[in-house]
């Protein structure tokens, strides 16, 4: 199957949380408890089961991080390979995929758009050509806009919105140079919450 490419609303009301597919979080906050689908205003919920739970869970960081299920099953097999956390060590890798790191550097506005930044081969990876959104950078990787690339449209305005981008810790942004370098693998205060990793752990151990 492929990505979805339908409205990002629907998938937010569907889990009733905000995945940060859209801009406008007050709008999307709006109708969150309204159930998409001509039902939706009086759909009733009713009790999911432990399998249903941890499936949502997995839905949600394939919609978070705009993944495929071969993908996401490969991050697993990988952070559960080595020594550690496992749900830690997934969202670590998650974190760590090239257009994520654009996206939080404040390149673009949602992770989708980032993704089509590097698709477009708008950014270098060290000095080099990356159009590889899955690709996983390195600790002291440096991602840069081509300076061929600053005078589109779509950078308008970029020097000032990466200074005042709320990076997290393990990232730092030079907004004169238009780039920014991967400090250190994500923290713990850096993870996202938006789902329960350890039921996408879960889910994947029995299958």
């Amino acid at each position: 199957m492929g990505r979805y490419i339908g409205p990002k609303n629907k998938i937010a009301r569907r889990f009733r949380t905000n995945l940060g597919l859209k801009t406008n979080a007050p709008k999307v906050a709006r109708r969150l408890n309204q159930a998409p689908g001509v039902h939706g205003p009086n759909k009733r919920g009713g009790a999911t089961s432990s399998y249903g739970k941890q499936l949502l869970e997995k839905q949600k960081a394939k919609f978070v991080y705009n993944i495929r299920e071969g993908q996401l099953r490969r991050y697993i097999e990988r952070a559960t390979a080595v020594t550690g956390d496992s749900g830690v060590m997934l969202q670590q890798i998650l974190e760590m995929r090239m257009d994520n790191v654009v996206y939080k550097l404040g390149f673009a506005v949602t992770r989708a758009q980032a993704r089509q930044m590097v698709s477009h081969s708008l950014f270098s990876l060290n000095g080099k050509k990356m159009n590889i959104p899955s690709h996983i950078v390195q600790v002291g990787d440096i991602v840069a806009l081509k300076q061929n690339k600053t005078k589109k449209r779509l950078f308008e305005g970029v020097e000032e919105r990466l200074q005042k981008q709320d990076l997290p810790s393990w990232l730092s942004v030079d907004a004169a140079a238009k780039s920014g370098k991967v400090l250190s693998k994500p923290q713990d205060k850096d993870l996202e919450r938006t789902f329960d990793v350890k039921l996408i752990i879960e889910y994947y151990s029995t299958r």
